[in-house]
């Protein structure tokens, strides 16, 4: 299963975008997806940073396996998990 969040709605809105990264972890793992596609967009690159700074934090990082980074697109991130 894969799950998808599109940050382009609420990329001025610090609160909302943490909020938003929680929840669509917590889903995942709830609905024991094996990966997520983040949308933070390409603008400046300001929003992929914050989206990378919340997603290496330590306790946020014990949820995931790994993240990729498209190649093909550098407004787009894979968060792929592994469940018990």
């Amino acid at each position: 299963m894969k799950l998808k969040l599109d940050l382009h709605d609420i990329y001025n809105r610090g609160a909302e975008i943490d909020r938003a990264l929680h929840g669509i972890i917590q889903e995942a793992i709830r609905k024991k997806a094996t990966e997520v596609e983040i949308i933070p967009g390409k603008g400046s690159g300001q929003l992929k940073k914050k989206v990378l700074r919340f997603l290496d934090q330590k306790e946020i990082k014990a949820l995931y396996h790994r993240i990729d980074k498209d190649a093909k697109n550098h407004g787009r991130l894979f968060v792929y998990f592994r469940h018990k």
